[in-house]
């Protein structure tokens, strides 16, 4: 589905505190798809706000690569955009989650929680292991 390779970029860290960390690989498009089908259709500020937001404010989203990323999921036919009007009147692209972007997210976040739990193992002491 995405450049899991590339994805790292999406997010950067804030230059002036520590807080923030980078996001691991592949997950960009994984967060998109959880947060319009959390959410419903939103434009493309709503959406950083609220990946932001849900991670505690630990990740900054960095702009000029989730437009980009945005365009990737529409052309793959996960979501859809229409223009609409802002809650402060301007002219904005809201974007939400297709059926096939629904079965994506599906499969996405089974991969994720598979991986997690195999790194758990490793992270996990040696006697705790089943």
């Amino acid at each position: 589905m995405t450049d899991k390779a590339s994805d790292k970029s999406n997010y950067k860290s804030s230059g002036k505190t520590s807080d923030k960390t980078d996001v691991q690989q592949g997950t960009l498009a994984l967060m998109i798809l959880k947060t319009l089908a959390s959410m419903g259709a939103l434009h493309g500020y709503g959406i950083a706000r609220r990946i932001e937001q849900t991670s505690g404010n630990l990740l900054s989203l960095n702009y000029g690569t989730l437009y980009p990323a945005l365009l990737k999921l529409e052309q793959e036919g996960y979501i859809a955009s229409e223009w609409g009007l802002s809650t402060n009147n301007r002219k904005a692209k809201y974007y939400k989650l297709t059926r096939a972007g629904r079965r994506q997210l599906e499969r996405e976040a089974q991969e994720w929680e598979q991986t997690a739990a195999i790194v758990a193992r490793f992270l996990s002491p040696e006697g705790e292991r089943t």
